[in-house]
């Protein structure tokens, strides 16, 4: 399963609603996927590639090598 190396973001699971007629007649299941990127960090002093998502990215929470 993929997941973020920082804050291990993963798979979300919840409902997708089919609306009829002002009434929910179906429910199936679905995934919501994390926005994972792979990139290349300095952990412990060797370069590394870890799985990152986005957001982690974004916030300056990993530092690109």
């Amino acid at each position: 399963m993929a997941k973020c190396a920082i804050c291990e973001k993963s798979l979300n699971y919840g409902n997708k609603l089919s609306i009829t007629r002002s009434h929910i007649s179906k429910r199936t299941t679905r995934t919501w996927k994390p926005n994972l990127r792979t990139i290349k960090t300095i952990i412990d002093g060797q370069p590394k590639k870890v799985k990152v998502c986005a957001k982690c990215l974004r916030s300056g929470k990993v530092t690109k090598a």
